[in-house]
């Protein structure tokens, strides 16, 4: 039955049918499709131009795919028309070490770094030239999670409970020295422009790997680099606080806390060591501290992440 599938979705391809790919794999519970099927229905949303819902599936299954030179391939194609420069060329670099000379990712490498290289139109304009109103709204701009406009909810509660200054390099080592774990440098950079908070961008897809229950966790805030505000990493309801009051696992740092005060997402260092890249997990006390793997590193989550209005019509709703 699967291969027959698979057959029907390798023909559908072909003959540029990508929705009728699109429909039947949405058809199947997220639960049941594997790593195949997701890479299927990731290539069709490339196809119909809806690069944003393809980026969430291919991360659906990022843990999968270390050594597959066509995930990355593809994920870097719809970073690429995103705009998502950085991350299209770390795909493509990616794809390129495991598939050597292959012509297609060697050409989208050079229209990247030739992107990349390109002045940007305020470097461009006079200094003294003002925009019309027209050139202002000529067209909207698509902005990175990695920046803050768009990405935080700056309400007055949210700047209360979780914004800090940003943190001095000096702020960022004793609090490092503190948790006993280096932080990621792609988390001390976005925290440097805006140090913690609460995000629009709540939603993260569970790996299908990993879906038994949950296909997508939901997090409430993101805790800053200081101690000043409580809900900090080492504020008084901050990192270690949570771990020892929760009996959460030893294996790293919360990074994010849930509506729900059983769950956590965490800075897993078991694999890298204190110093290393952690991996982000979600851990539930309410399933025995059950440990679900979510991305390989800080930035991967944070790209990963989804408003309410950006997820597909089988993740809304769902918890």
């Amino acid at each position: 039955m699967r291969d027959d599938l698979l057959v029907q979705l390798q023909e559908w391809h072909e003959e540029d049918e990508f929705q009728e790919i699109v429909d039947a794999i949405q058809a199947i519970p997220v639960e049941e499709r594997d790593y195949e099927l997701v890479n299927h229905l990731g290539r069709a949303l490339n196809n119909l131009e809806r690069y944003e819902e393809a980026v969430e599936q291919f991360l659906t299954v990022a843990k999968e795919c270390t050594g597959d030179p066509l995930w990355h391939y593809r994920i870097g194609l719809a970073y690429y028309y995103l705009e998502q420069y950085a991350h299209a060329l770390q795909a493509f670099e990616r794809a390129d070490e495991l598939d050597p000379e292959d012509e297609d990712t060697l050409e989208f490498l050079e229209w990247i770094r030739s992107k990349m290289e390109e002045p940007s139109e305020s470097a461009e304009k006079p200094a003294d030239t003002v925009p019309s109103v027209s050139e202002i709204s000529i067209a909207p701009v698509r902005v990175s999670h990695l920046e803050p406009m768009g990405f935080w909810n700056d309400s007055a509660e949210a700047a209360d409970q979780y914004v800090l200054a940003p943190p001095t390099d000096g702020q960022v080592e004793s609090v490092e020295e503190q948790l006993v774990f280096k932080l990621p440098t792609s988390y001390i950079n976005m925290m440097k422009i805006h140090n913690g908070g609460v995000p629009h961008y709540r939603y993260y897809p569970v790996s299908q790997a990993e879906a038994a229950k949950k296909i997508r966790v939901e997090v409430a805030g993101i805790l800053g680099i200081g101690r000043e505000k409580a809900h900090s990493l080492g504020g008084e309801a901050g990192s270690r606080y949570i771990i020892e009051k929760g009996g959460y696992p030893e294996i790293g740092v919360v990074l994010c806390e849930c509506p729900s005060e059983s769950e956590v997402v965490m800075l897993d260092y078991r694999e890298s060591g204190n110093a290393g890249e952690p991996e982000v997990v979600h851990v539930d006390k309410k399933e025995s501290y059950k440990i679900t793997w979510l991305a390989p590193n800080f930035e991967t989550f944070i790209q990963g992440l989804l408003n309410e209005e950006n997820q597909p019509a089988n993740l809304q709703g769902s918890l």
